[in-house]
């Protein structure tokens, strides 16, 4: 089955970010999003850790290692971007002021229920962090991860068995094979991979899917 690596995963969202939006990019994977937003268009990335206006990766050996984003990864600021206050940071999460973020997820419901924080496991961080604040204070969630974890099952599924950080908060996730929207009505396909199937994503994730028309 044809699927897309990490880097054409990441550019697929960037396509479907618009002009002046406000967007978080979570940790992991959505980082990666920052590399492949076209140049020529005006859109605000903000950080948890106070930050907005952030560019693309550093090329290797002009990191700063005072500019990082919530996952300290190292980082660019754009000409007119700023720092602020982490309370201030939240403030923007919470109050409605990000059009978009974009998550990793160890599991999504078809409703858009999302877990990304915890898998139960012993070990398991202790707390569901900044991710919650995301989830129910951005305007759209997109989520951003490979349809199959390691070991063959679908992260895509009718009901989250991991602990939940947000409830039918995601409207759509880009995976390696395709994308999808969520919502009340299930989850549907709006496009797949070239040389993947409809019914070959059926039985990957064992949902009744549909093409959206």
């Amino acid at each position: 089955m044809s699927r897309l690596n990490r880097e054409q995963m990441a550019a697929r969202v960037a396509r479907d970010i618009p002009e002046g939006a406000y967007v978080n990019l979570g940790i992991g994977l959505p980082t990666q999003v920052a590399n492949y937003l076209p140049a020529d268009k005006e859109i605000f990335l903000q950080s948890e850790n106070g930050l907005l206006g952030m560019g693309p990766a550093p090329a290797p050996g002009e990191e700063d290692p005072d500019l990082i984003n919530a996952g300290k990864q190292p980082v660019t600021l754009l000409t007119g971007g700023c720092y602020f206050h982490h309370a201030d940071s939240f403030s923007m999460m919470r109050g409605g002021h990000l059009d978009i973020c974009v998550l990793g997820a160890f599991q999504v419901s078809q409703h858009g229920d999302l877990a990304n924080w915890s898998t139960g496991a012993p070990d398991a961080i202790p707390a569901v962090g900044g991710a919650m604040d995301l989830a129910i204070g951005a305007k759209q969630v997109f989520v951003l991860m490979e349809l199959q974890t390691r070991k063959g099952e679908s992260k895509l599924v009718a009901e989250c068995s991991y602990p939940l950080t947000g409830l039918r908060c995601v409207s759509r996730i880009y995976t390696d094979v395709g994308v999808f929207a969520l919502g009340p009505q299930g989850a549907r396909v709006v496009e797949l991979v070239e040389g993947v199937s409809l019914d070959e994503v059926r039985q990957l994730t064992g949902l009744p899917l549909e093409m959206i028309e």
